[in-house]
């Protein structure tokens, strides 16, 4: 990470210590008991910070962006708080996830519901016996039973602290903008924000329920579906739409042109960029977890073993023969060597195959590897890359930026007050031939 890098996440991070505190203070002056209030403060820690932050501190590019010039200590704080509350959203739905998923770790440690609980909540009784005894009891054995205490894992307590983490941004918005024009719109957005992805993970859940494998159940259609409503909203159309309220863009401007006027209406048009954009991103995600080396990647990928209704999965059934359809049938979503419907010593024991078995999920993670090389997912993947990159640079081109900006009365406005392409262009930047 290069030194501005590393700065700019630094004053970003800063600003975790500022919410914490107040999230935490709060709680206090509520009389909270200070075991609970210990257990949210590191529910908090835990949970929120530990990611790589790209929502979070979008949010505060975007407003930069928008207003052209660097922002006040004030500005900062209000774009910075932003940007956490939606790093709280997503520590929320990671929560939750972990728990419906049953996974084991999250960002290199445990999963929050598998970590030491941060109380002394479980006492064990311990046999004590007294330094002096009375006479009279001199003959006995005596005992006093003293409580110890062990750390349990943090357990299905860990879903009241996802809706902890969650009702927490609706705090800091009250209190660092009820008093703005925008805090009313601010409050939708994320509860509409929150349904839309939340029904995304329902149709995740339900197009691949667990321990049922049916390649019948995907489709492109359905994984667009998905990747919409589970990630695109959230992760890309949030940020921005949280940094336009701040900036309070209107609902419609006008821009006037030597020739024409074009009505223009801000947050439709960065949703017709946002949304395929998170589209891009996802399919990405889903090609580098099946082509990228774990040394690249940061970790084994997964996908085909886990059942994932991925791209890949998804495109190349679109194009491969039955043979080959067959193939993936009975082994994608298997992990180890023996597919779907083997009979007789193969269904006994593995197979004894030299050299053929992969780190993460065994020969039939292989053989599904094979028919997507076989089908040229490779290079499907590059045409598909290289499309939508010129498609994305098409809508981002077409935010009209020249001209005279006037709101719905004709007043003219602050020049600074209308969409920018390089609010679009510092995302698709971020993303466009990455490798991991």
């Amino acid at each position: 990470m290069s030194s501005a890098k590393a700065a700019r996440r630094a004053k970003f991070e800063s600003v975790f210590n500022l919410i914490r505190d107040e999230l935490v203070d709060h709680a206090n002056k509520e009389g909270i008991p200070a075991e609970a209030v210990e257990w949210y403060r590191k529910n908090l820690e835990y949970n929120v910070p530990g990611g790589k932050l790209n929502r979070g501190m979008s949010v505060v590019d975007t407003v930069e962006i928008l207003k052209g010039r660097p922002l006040t200590d004030d500005e900062y704080v209000k774009a910075a708080v932003l940007g956490w509350c939606v790093e709280l959203l997503q520590a929320y739905f990671l929560i939750a996830d972990d728990i419906m998923d049953g996974s084991i770790t999250r960002r290199g440690q445990p999963c929050w519901y598998l970590s030491p609980s941060p109380a002394l909540t479980t006492p064990s009784a311990t046999p004590v016996v007294p330094a002096t005894v009375p006479a009279s009891l001199a003959s006995q054995e005596v005992s006093i039973t003293t409580p110890t205490y062990k750390h349990p894992p943090v357990g299905m307590t860990a879903i009241n602290d996802a809706f902890m983490v969650e009702s927490a941004i609706f705090r800091l918005l009250k209190v660092h903008f009820r008093s703005e024009a925008c805090y009313l719109d601010l409050i939708e957005l994320f509860h509409d924000i929150t349904y839309k992805t939340e029904m995304g993970q329902l149709v995740d859940l339900v197009t691949a329920p667990e321990g049922v494998v049916d390649l019948a159940r995907f489709s492109l259609e359905r994984h667009r579906i998905i990747v919409t409503y589970k990630t695109a909203y959230y992760s890309f159309h949030l940020p921005v739409a949280l940094a336009m309220h701040m900036c309070h863009l209107p609902e419609s401007y006008t821009v006037k042109l030597a020739q024409e006027s074009k009505t223009i209406r801000p947050y439709d048009l960065a949703l017709s960029i946002l949304i395929p954009l998170g589209e891009y991103f996802q399919i990405q995600d889903d090609f580098l977890d099946f082509s990228a080396t774990p040394e690249v990647l940061g970790k084994i990928g997964t996908d085909i073993v886990d059942n994932k209704c991925s791209w890949c999965v998804n495109t190349v059934m679109a194009v491969c023969t039955p043979e080959q359809r067959l193939i993936l049938d009975r082994n994608y979503g298997r992990k180890g060597d023996i597919e779907a419907g083997a009979k007789g010593a193969d269904a006994d024991k593995k197979a004894d195959v030299e050299g053929e078995e992969t780190e993460a999920g065994g020969l039939c993670e292989k053989r599904v590897k094979e028919v997507y090389e076989a089908v040229g997912l490779r290079k499907i993947y590059a045409e598909y890359e290289a499309g939508v990159y010129k498609r994305l640079n098409e809508l981002i081109e077409s935010i009209p930026e020249e001209g005279i900006i006037v709101d719905e009365k004709g007043q003219k406005v602050d020049v600074h007050n209308g969409l920018k392409r390089q609010v679009f262009r510092s995302f698709l930047e971020k993303i466009y031939g990455r490798s991991k």
